[in-house]
């Protein structure tokens, strides 16, 4: 019932525009392309469910009707790059009626503006393969607008020309800047092109209905999907694959294939070498294949060529985060495994403050997980979050720590029966988080077993990608006063889904209908406030969040709102608020004085940079100028951790490795963990105008749970 983040990101992958790969690849007419009689009886079905039993109660209405029509376009035409003004003034008609058509069951309008679109994209195709036999002039100062999501459509046929004219050659200067010969760049761009149309004209009319239904099920809330049949198989398949392959969640965006999130003891997390928000440009197999270009891909074809036997070899080359399109890009090779469950474990290490003489026990905790198969056979040792964190707090309570940090970054959350569970380890008895249902009705969950495993200093890290579960704990430590929170705020999802099998309602038919899933319910913290788009608020706030409106739930226009309870009755802690507050001064004055930490800082004002970016110019001076700038950032941060580490620089001429970011023989620098030790160690001992030097503070990885726990 409950859905952690992880399960949420591969339902949004695979609602990307007609991501379900057909099981059919050949080319269909324009003939099949109508709705068909099972899609009539899923839309029934789905309309009926959507306006009786979703959390948000939404009318079928005009105002719906014409977020249906927008989003559907979205799906279709995004950038803007294949629609003309004409056909989109065209398809105004529909703008206010698709409620009613949705009403009576009539599904034509998503085909005949398919139908349009298609042909469209044949035309595009058509240009951008003509295109490449020009001799491109890079000695001319113009641009390439290649993020079009906020501009107008062109009114012009000639206008489109000109867009795809840059477009095609942006993609032949960026393949030149790789020094790919000419031969060989036509040869890749042609193969692209032609992708982009096959993949289009492979799509039925499953694809259709299954684009336009979610258009409709994304325009109440974006947690909200439509299943078709092969998407419903696709998704278990994905589900499966988070336990063996890369380790990765992906999604598509725009012409690229996107990085989501990097899966806890996959070979992607293991290699350290793939993060969220890279992007994957081309796949080969084995350590000698051929790189094939994926730009253009569908994402499920893209996932095809990813997937593979345990133990075989895959090369991806990738544009990192924070590199715009033009590069430069690298290529990293993993090898496809199980992802070993044992690092999804929580696992300890201890930070020596040597100044302060102070121990700082630190618990990772990448997920809150529980073995229920054991659970339910009565196993007495079977595996949980709670169980593993008290064996843990144990061990460094004999350690002899003086704080504790409970590092959430990048939970998505899992099991709430295990957030309970942790939160109870830091309080004594009372509520935890409430729930209220589509009906109204608000159930209260409690800790459930009184006693406290560590009554010390406490501080929870987490950031953005924290999220369900995480979100949980974190707020209902915050609510107690019973600790300080740190880092950047989460991620926001306070909602709760269910996933409904259409075909359990339509006996009758031999067909699959494919499945829905629906928000059924809404969490709230026990203050009365709730998660939900919001997040939970650190009482420090680093300065690497970028704008909360870009991040989360919170960049979702459709999302649910913030909204409140009555508060349960609970008893916090006595508020430490002065100390909190000096704290916070002392973080702010560190972190000025910190070098690396600035270096944090210009890295992802770099990354921001290359983000906000719609346009990149086609001079290829400035081209050449823009990835030297970009990797002179690099070798400035490389050097400034290795001179961490007692490494020398890198010489002059020596070119940073993009592959990699730190020396492969010395664990990496967590610049942010360290100062959230600095800031527990503040309320511990409050500082006495005593200047702390971040290079004193070792890390000591001490994993003590095994498969033996």
């Amino acid at each position: 019932m409950i859905n952690t983040k992880l399960k949420n990101l591969l339902t949004t992958a695979l609602l990307v525009i007609f991501t379900s790969a057909s099981a059919d690849v050949r080319t269909v007419s324009v003939a099949e392309l109508e709705p068909q009689s099972k899609h009539i009886r899923a839309s029934e079905l789905i309309t009926h469910i959507l306006t009786t039993y979703h959390y948000k109660k939404t009318e079928l209405d005009d105002s719906l009707s014409s977020s249906i029509y927008k989003h559907y376009l979205e799906n279709l035409d995004q950038n803007k790059a294949y629609f003309l003004k004409s056909d989109i003034q065209e398809f105004e008609r529909y703008r206010f009626k698709i409620d009613d058509a949705i009403m009576r069951s009539d599904l034509s309008p998503a085909f005949e503006i398919f139908k349009r679109y298609r042909q469209r994209v044949d035309e595009r195709i058509n240009y951008a393969i003509n295109t490449l036999n020009q001799n491109f002039n890079f000695d001319v100062d113009e641009s390439y607008r290649f993020d079009r999501r906020e501009d107008d459509w062109f009114s012009s046929s000639a206008e489109l020309d000109t867009l795809w004219r840059k477009r095609v050659k942006n993609d032949v200067l960026n393949l030149q800047l790789t020094k790919k010969e000419p031969d060989e760049i036509k040869k890749t761009l042609t193969a692209r092109y032609e992708r982009i149309r096959s993949s289009t004209f492979q799509l039925n009319s499953n694809d259709v209905f299954q684009s336009f239904i979610n258009a409709y099920t994304t325009s109440i809330e974006p947690h909200t999907a439509y299943f078709s049949p092969r998407t419903s198989e696709n998704f278990d398949i994905s589900m499966r694959l988070s336990l063996e392959g890369i380790g990765a969640v992906l999604r598509g965006d725009n012409d690229y294939t996107q990085v989501v999130k990097v899966i806890t003891g996959g070979p992607a997390d293991l290699s350290d070498e793939l993060d969220a928000d890279d992007r994957i440009i081309g796949v080969g197999q084995d350590k000698d294949g051929e790189i094939i270009d994926v730009i253009g891909w569908r994402l499920d074809d893209v996932v095809d060529l990813i997937r593979g036997p345990k133990g075989t070899i895959i090369k991806l080359e990738i544009l990192p985060k924070g590199v715009g399109p033009e590069g430069p890009s690298k290529i990293i090779t993993m090898t496809r495994e199980k992802i070993k469950l044992e690092e999804q474990d929580a696992s300890s290490s201890i930070i020596d403050i040597p100044e302060s003489h102070t121990r700082i026990g630190v618990i990772e905790l990448p997920t809150f997980y529980i073995d229920f198969a054991a659970q339910a056979e009565g196993k007495k040792d079977y595996k949980s979050t709670s169980r593993d964190v008290r064996k843990l707090i144990k061990e460094m309570l004999k350690d002899n720590i003086d704080g504790l940090i409970i590092d959430l970054r990048n939970n998505g959350g899992g099991s709430l029966s295990e957030a309970l569970e942790l939160t109870g380890l830091f309080i004594d008895r009372g509520p935890v988080v409430q729930t209220k249902d589509a009906s109204g009705r608000v159930d209260i969950n409690y800790d459930p077993e009184p006693g406290i495993s560590y009554p010390g200093p406490l501080a929870v890290l987490v950031d953005r990608n924290s999220a369900s579960a995480s979100e949980i704990f974190a707020g209902a430590i915050q609510d107690y006063h019973r600790g300080i929170i740190v880092g950047e705020p989460t991620f926001g999802k306070g909602t709760v889904q269910n996933v409904i099998d259409l075909n359990r309602f339509i006996k009758e038919s031999n067909e699959d209908h494919g499945r829905l899933k629906t928000t059924i319910a809404q969490f709230f913290r026990v203050s009365g406030g709730s998660n939900q788009h919001k997040g939970v608020i650190p009482d420090i706030i680093f300065p690497t969040a970028e704008d909360a409106s870009d991040q989360g739930e919170r960049a979702y226009k459709n999302a649910l709102p913030w909204d409140q309870v009555k508060a349960a009755k609970y008893y916090p802690a006595s508020a430490p608020v002065d100390s909190f507050i000096i704290a916070k001064k002392e973080h702010e004055k560190r972190i000025k004085t910190n070098k690396l930490f600035q270096l944090l800082m210009d890295d992802i004002y770099l990354q921001r940079e290359a983000s906000d970016r719609k346009e990149i110019p086609l001079l290829k001076s400035k081209r050449k100028a823009e990835r030297e700038k970009i990797l002179a950032a690099k070798k400035d941060i490389q050097n400034a951790m290795r001179a961490e580490k007692g490494l020398p620089p890198l010489k002059d001429d020596e070119d940073i490795d993009l592959s990699t970011s730190e020396d492969e023989e010395d664990e990496a620098i967590d610049i942010l963990l360290n100062e959230t030790a600095e800031i527990l160690n503040d309320l511990i001992k409050p500082p006495a105008n005593k200047k702390i030097d971040t290079r004193t503070v070792k890390t000591e990885k001490k994993v003590i749970l095994n498969n033996n726990l």
